[in-house]
């Protein structure tokens, strides 16, 4: 999908590279293949370890990207200049999600894409329940936010459908794609599908046949929405 909006995104420029807009994109996950495959390709983030390791995966693999410590309160980059912007990862642990979206909205040239991933509330419910983390379950289940109040967990809110899409339509984006990423790919034993030839491959059919079936994609580990800014 994001192959698609990137190829787009060339036509539109008239051949020229795409621009990538990474937030929150860390030692380069997606940023160094994305520069490989010919965009142009910024990085925001505000570790400087994260940074360092970009900048060695970047000249490991030949590539060139520009690097910007900060977040989503100072991006650092001009405003409705990127193609596509990345925010994987990002909104389940920025203070503000409602903010930083609305700042990743005006980075985003008309026409452009926000492609967001973020983890699922009711899949860690799930998951949290089969590992028999029944208390944890319920908390979460409780949590309007979809958090761990009072532990350790990591992550400051996690999103059910419903409020992803209210969140993306409130920062002036419409919801082209809305669909599930690990609906059963994380649920099937990596033992099954080495005593199974030809599993891997029916598993990644399924998972892609049930990204966009409610309610399957309503309990993915991790939601993804692509949102087009119109104007």
């Amino acid at each position: 999908m994001l192959d698609a909006e990137l190829a787009a995104a060339r036509t539109r420029r008239g051949g020229e590279p795409p621009r990538v807009l990474d937030v929150g994109g860390g030692s380069g996950v997606w940023a160094v293949p994305l520069a490989a495959a010919g965009c142009a390709v910024t990085v925001v983030e505000p570790s400087p370890n994260a940074l360092a390791t970009l900048h060695t995966r970047a000249r490991e693999a030949g590539v060139t990207i520009n690097a910007v410590q900060g977040d989503t309160d100072s991006l650092g980059v001009p405003a409705g200049e990127a193609d596509l912007v990345l925010a994987h990862g990002l909104l389940e642990v920025v203070d503000d999600a409602a903010s930083a979206l609305s700042s990743l909205a005006t980075a985003v040239a008309p026409g452009g894409a926000v492609s967001v991933l973020v983890a699922n509330r009711f899949a860690a419910i799930l998951h949290r329940a089969i590992a028999g983390r029944i208390v944890d379950a319920r908390r979460l289940l409780d949590d309007d936010a979809g958090q761990l109040a009072g532990s350790r967990d990591p992550l400051q809110r996690r999103f059910d459908v419903p409020g992803l899409e209210k969140l993306v339509l409130e920062a002036g984006l419409s919801v082209e794609l809305l669909q599930g990423h690990g609906i059963v790919s994380d649920l099937v034993p990596g033992v099954v599908l080495d005593a199974n030839p030809g599993a891997a491959d029916a598993l990644a059919e399924l998972e892609l046949a049930a990204a966009t079936r409610s309610p399957l994609r309503d309990v993915a580990a991790r939601l993804h929405v692509l949102a087009r800014r119109t104007a």
